[in-house]
């Protein structure tokens, strides 16, 4: 039994090392020094101070933020450690009132505005945690994003369209507007405060 037992365990030992430690190890050291900002989680700083991820959407409620896509995630919205979608299909009741809910809560912000609502403003996406929405979702939002911070609306338009990130290549991808780099750069030409 003794034959059988230290070989296993010697083996065992030695792949642990190897898988366990000195492979992560390895990986991590490589990531850290090839891409740094990647392996610190892509944080977006503010004077010095990390205040998002460029990879995870974050929660705007307040009307004189642009406003990302819906987060499944729970209990909290845009919960890293829970990224997932809803798993509701096209006809379930839930999901369909949750649309209604959310479009009765972007036409209460901004009553005026008779543009037909993009949806990806109420639906979430499927990881729960996108911190992008389509231009179209951007231009809806503008009218009352001006109006509450007393700014021009072609400013704001401007603001969108610099915070608007083109497909690749210019033909993979769609555009996107990236919702916390946008909203930073509307505090800067405001003095509203913070994005949070």
């Amino acid at each position: 039994m003794k034959s059988i037992l230290r070989p296993a365990f010697a083996i065992f030992g030695v792949l642990t090392l190897l898988t366990g430690v000195a492979y992560p190890m390895l990986v991590t050291g490589v990531g850290q020094t090839l891409f740094p900002n990647q392996a610190a989680g892509s944080l977006i700083q503010r004077d010095g101070k990390p205040v998002g991820s460029s990879l995870i959407g974050q929660n705007f409620s307040d009307p004189g933020h642009f406003w990302g896509r819906p987060s499944a995630t729970g209990p909290q919205s845009n919960n890293g450690l829970a990224s997932s979608g809803s798993n509701q299909g096209p006809l379930n009741p839930a999901l369909l009132d949750a649309v209604k809910g959310r479009a009765d809560a972007l036409r209460a912000a901004d009553p005026g505005n008779a543009q037909p609502i993009p949806v990806d403003l109420v639906t979430a996406s499927a990881s729960g945690l996108d911190p992008h929405i389509s231009p179209a979702a951007a231009q809806y939002q503008v009218s009352r994003v001006a109006a509450v911070r007393h700014l021009p609306t072609a400013t704001v338009q401007a603001l969108v369209a610099e915070a608007t990130q083109r497909p690749i290549l210019g033909i993979l991808g769609e555009p996107v507007v990236h919702v916390l780099r946008l909203n930073l750069a509307l505090d800067a030409h405001s003095s509203h405060g913070d994005p949070h």
